[in-house]
This record gives structure tokens, C-alpha cells and sequence, in this order.
């Protein structure tokens, strides 16, 4: 696997297992509490959880490509010693992600099975709040090591969420109607609200803290194009659908959601491009056009395993 190959593969598989993890997420959620916006929501949700296995499989390719992707995999001297000893490190990075993976490979089947008790779902979502704490830190943030961010896990979170619920309105399942759809609506408005949020807060709290490595995450983003994919996604996939969603009649609108769920995947999707090419410097470009064709690639396989997964989604008591 060549070195942009590689990189344009963990932009996809990111990208990709994003909605899936989310979608297992709502659907721990709902077995908690309840309510119509669950099973309206069930028929899409489902079969999208169901791709986790997937996802976790992909995960092989980043793990045999660690030297092409992370600087501290090519050269440990990057990072501090005891960084590289005890937490960036081939053996952890492959541990720490396979143990996430995998817990929500087996959350996905025991919901999707019927087997998943309410307990069962508030330990899930314990165990999902630790694990995504530290692996959006090891896929992305490790990319360049003497950045960090304590609010890195959470935006992640709710970036994963806000892919599933923008998922569930482009594809619209037949039990989401006049009645569903506000509460629909309600979600990806909180949501999108949340990771907005995050993000504004987190570039604010880097610009008051002036410290180098903040700084030089920052800078390395403000050379073109980065400018213009961080705006167009702002503009595309936050201010837009949150302008929109204010509007009764957008908001009862299955049709009119499914526009607001589609600008929210095109604005995740260039927030991701933002976060992960610009570490790559020159070889940004290589890594983005590789990132199309595993896209796709990806997606044509989780459309036929979603498919074979079909009948759970037909079983939205069970969500």
C-alpha cells in the first residue's frame, strides 16, 4: 500500500465508520428512554449499526499501514520518550483501537439481536464515553503529536452522532412523518449546535492559550485551501441547516430534512478533510483523491452487508 493509498484509506475508513458508531449510540439511547423518534428512526439506525463489523475489520489496513500515516510510527523520536513508551506506540495504538472496535462490534449485535437489557445499554454507553475519549485522539489528533485537546473526544462523539441523524434524514425510512420529523429536527438542531460549539470553543481556547503547538496546528490550517474547506463547511453543513431547522415548515418536512441532512453530511465530511490533510503537508493532495475511490469502495460494500442486515431494521421493538 503506497504512502497515499494509505492515508487516503484512514480519511475514508474515519469518514465511513462515523455514522455507524453513532448509530448504535441512538440506538443505546432509546433503549434507555424510549420514544417514538427511536422507532420512527429504527429501519435506518439498525441496519447502519450493523456495519460496525465492518468498520472493524477497516481497521486492519490503518493498523499494517502505521509507519505511512503517524509521524511517531515512523520515527518514535518525535515525541517524548515516555510518551512513545507507554501511550504512542504500535502495540497500544493496535490495542487501544481494537478493544473500542470491538466492544461496539459486540454493542451492535446484542441491540440488533434483541439481547440488549437497559442495563446493558447504560454500561454500552459508559464503555462507548471512555473509548471514544482516547481513539479519536490516536486516529486523528496522533497525526500531529504535540497538539492536544481535552474536548477533542466529545466533538468527536457528536460529530458521530450528528453523521447518523443527518444519515437518517437523507434516507428518510417510512415511519418518520409529519409527527417524527420534528422530533428529528430536534435532534440534529442539538446536535449540530453541539458540535459547533465544541469547535468554536476550542479554537477560542488555542488562541487565548498562544501556546507554539497550538499555534502551529492553527497555522498549518490557514494556508489555502484550507481557509475555504473550513468555511464551506461552517457555511454548507453548520449555519445553513441550523437556519433551516429553525423554520416550522422545514422542520415538519420529511422532504425538506432530508436537504438539511445531506448539507450536514457535506459539511462533516469537509470538517474531517480539515483536521486530518493538513498534517500531511505536501502529501495532502495524494491522500485526498486516494480518499474518494475507498469511499465509494466503502460504501458500496456497507450498502450490500446493510442489505443482508435488513430484517433488523424491520424490528424497530427491539431498538
Amino acid at each position: 500500500m503506497t504512502e497515499a493509498l494509505a492515508r487516503g484509506w484512514l480519511l475514508a475508513w474515519i469518514a465511513f465508520g462515523a455514522a455507524p458508531a453513532g448509530s448504535l449510540v441512538l440506538l443505546l439511547i432509546h433503549r434507555i428512554t424510549g420514544g417514538r423518534w427511536g422507532e420512527a428512526l429504527a429501519p435506518c439506525l439498525r441496519p447502519t449499526a450493523a456495519l460496525l463489523p465492518l468498520v472493524a475489520l477497516g481497521f486492519l489496513g490503518v493498523a499494517a499501514a502505521l509507519p505511512a500515516l503517524y509521524p511517531w510510527a515512523a520515527d518514535p523520536g518525535v515525541v517524548k520518550p515516555d510518551v512513545a513508551a507507554l501511550y504512542l506506540n504500535p502495540g497500544a495504538f493496535a490495542a487501544r483501537g481494537a478493544v473500542a472496535l470491538l466492544g461496539w462490534s459486540v454493542l451492535a449485535g446484542l441491540v440488533l439481536t434483541g439481547r440488549c437489557t437497559r442495563l446493558v445499554a447504560g454500561l454500552g454507553l459508559a464503555f462507548y464515553g471512555l473509548t471514544v475519549s482516547l481513539v479519536p485522539m490516536d486516529w486523528i489528533l496522533s497525526l500531529e503529536p504535540r497538539f492536544t485537546s481535552s474536548a477533542f473526544g466529545a466533538g468527536f462523539a457528536l460529530h458521530q452522532i450528528l453523521a447518523a441523524l443527518s444519515l437518517a434524514a437523507v434516507a428518510s425510512p417510512r415511519g418518520l412523518g409529519a409527527e417524527t420529523a420534528p422530533d428529528l429536527a430536534n435532534l440534529l438542531l442539538a446536535t449540530l449546535l453541539g458540535v459547533l460549539y465544541i469547535g468554536l470553543m476550542s479554537y477560542v481556547v488555542a488562541w487565548y492559550g498562544d501556546l507554539p503547538p497550538k499555534a502551529a496546528y492553527y497555522l498549518r490550517r490557514a494556508g489555502n485551501p484550507y481557509p475555504a474547506v473550513i468555511g464551506a463547511a461552517v457555511a454548507a453543513g453548520g449555519i445553513v441547516p441550523f437556519l433551516l431547522l429553525l423554520l416550522g415548515a422545514v422542520r415538519r418536512s420529511p422532504g425538506a430534512l432530508r436537504l438539511v441532512g445531506l448539507l450536514v453530511l457535506v459539511g462533516l465530511a469537509l470538517r474531517l478533510c480539515w483536521l486530518v490533510l493538513p498534517a500531511w503537508g505536501t502529501g495532502a493532495g495524494g491522500a485526498a483523491l486516494a480518499a474518494g475511490p475507498w469511499l465509494v469502495g466503502l460504501v458500496i460494500v456497507g450498502l450490500l452487508a446493510s442489505r443482508l442486515a435488513g430484517r433488523f431494521g424491520r424490528r424497530p421493538g427491539h431498538a
